[in-house]
C-alpha cells in the first residue's frame, strides 16, 4: 500500500518532469531561423576575411562559428505544425537538411586543414563548396 507521503513524492516528481518537458522542447522559430542564418552568413564573411588577410585565427573563429550554428537549422514550429501535407512534408525534409549539414561541418574542417598546411587555394575551393551547400538548400527548402 502506498502512503499518502510517498503519494504526494510521486506526484511532486511527476509535475517537475513535465514542467522540464515543456522548458526543453522550446519552440524553433522563424525568428529563430533568421538569427542562425545572419550568424552563418557573418561566419562565412569571418572565413573570407581570413584568406584575404592570410590569417588562420580568423579562418578558424569562423569556421568554428559555422559549424556550431549550422546544426541549430530544423523546421520551425510552424513548419510542422502545418495541416497542408504536402507542404509539411516539403518544410520537414530533416533528411536533406541533416545532410548538408554534414557536409558543410566536413567542408569547414577540410577548410582549416587546407588553411594551416599552406594551401589557402584548396581551402577556397572548399569555401566555394559550402556556399553551394547553402544554395542547395535555399533553392530546394526555401523555394528561391
Amino acid at each position: 500500500m502506498i502512503e499518502q507521503g510517498d503519494e504526494s513524492m510521486k506526484k511532486i516528481l511527476f509535475g517537475l518532469v513535465v514542467a522540464c518537458s515543456f522548458v526543453v522542447a522550446e519552440n524553433y522559430t522563424q525568428a529563430d531561423r533568421i538569427l542562425n542564418m545572419q550568424k552563418m552568413a557573418q561566419a562565412m564573411q569571418d572565413m573570407q576575411s581570413g584568406f584575404f588577410y592570410n590569417n588562420l585565427d580568423i579562418v578558424k573563429a569562423g569556421a568554428e562559428d559555422l559549424k556550431s550554428t549550422i546544426v541549430k537549422i530544423r523546421p520551425t514550429s510552424e513548419e510542422l505544425n502545418n495541416k497542408d501535407v504536402y507542404e509539411r512534408w516539403m518544410n520537414n525534409n530533416t533528411a536533406m537538411t541533416k545532410r548538408i549539414q554534414r557536409n558543410i561541418v566536413s567542408r569547414t574542417d577540410v577548410i582549416v586543414k587546407r588553411f594551416e598546411n599552406g594551401d589557402p587555394r584548396q581551402a577556397l575551393q572548399e569555401y566555394s563548396k559550402i556556399t553551394e551547400q547553402c544554395m542547395k538548400c535555399h533553392i530546394s527548402l526555401r523555394k528561391w
